[in-house]
């Protein structure tokens, strides 16, 4: 499925990612919440977008009403990949008091650049996620690998929030243990 003015909604109608691309710019825009549901689907577009060569990342929070730490950390994994590749930035716009509040608490405001206002999204359109016929033990196991990786970056931002997330980390770790097939 070509990226171009796409978007991706979450299962809930109260929460979507729209995303789009203007320039050499990947631009995100929360509407409503940011949240689990809807990480693993920011992660994979990430991962396409910085794997097609874009660098430079602008999340919109105009309309976000809630992130929790999944979501957060997925963000911080986009902003950590970019510091590896050692160009590139994810920036944060139109963030209000509270989701600056929820950022900075987690330490990410060293890895974004976090702005109250700033430049309008384009105009974006909805990715919606091609249905993949998984299972939904492997739906959820998939969910459940995202959540890992965005709790590990989270940590990898800033150290402190290993005591913060030490056990969500372990539960996650059990959870993908027993649910990983043996071979």
């Amino acid at each position: 499925m070509p990226f171009g003015l796409v978007s991706f909604k979450e299962l809930t109608v109260d929460s979507s990612i729209q995303v789009g691309v203007r320039g050499p710019t990947v631009w995100v825009k929360v509407e409503g919440k940011g949240s689990f549901l809807n990480s693993g689907n920011l992660k994979e577009f990430a991962r396409e977008m910085l794997d097609r060569g874009y660098r430079e990342f602008v999340v919109d929070l105009a309309d976000c009403a809630m992130m929790d730490s999944t979501f957060m950390g997925t963000m911080a994994s986009v902003a950590l990949r970019l510091k590896e590749l050692g160009h590139g930035h994810l920036h944060i716009v139109h963030c209000g008091n509270r989701s600056q509040e929820l950022l900075s608490g987690l330490g990410l405001d060293q890895i974004f650049d976090i702005h109250a206002n700033g430049a309008r999204a384009p105009e974006c359109g909805a990715l919606e996620r091609a249905p993949e016929g998984e299972s939904p033990e492997a739906q959820k196991q998939e969910q459940a690998e995202t959540m890992l990786e965005a709790h590990e970056a989270l940590c990898e931002a800033a150290p402190e929030n290993l005591f913060r997330f030490k056990d969500v980390l372990d539960f996650l770790r059990q959870d993908l243990h027993r649910e990983t097939p043996s071979k």
